[in-house]
């Protein structure tokens, strides 16, 4: 995976990442209070302009009952 965050992987996580939160049924605000982060955090999470670290993804992924490796892949 390239170091910029508007990589193409990394523009395929965060859609993963906000596909798997719409499939839950979550908005941005619920996800953000699971994660005891602001709303905005999420927002920037899904717009790619926050780079998550892997205890963030895993967080993620937590949350939308999915396994890591679906947002990698």
């Amino acid at each position: 995976m390239a170091k910029t965050l508007y990589s193409k992987e990394y523009k395929r996580l965060v859609q993963k990442l906000k596909k798997a939160r719409l499939e839950c049924g979550l908005n941005q605000v619920a996800v953000g209070k699971l994660l005891k982060k602001d709303q905005t955090f999420v927002s920037k999470v899904e717009a790619g302009q926050y780079r998550l670290d892997a205890i963030q993804l895993s967080q993620f992924a937590k949350i939308y009952k999915k396994n890591i490796s679906n947002f990698l892949s």
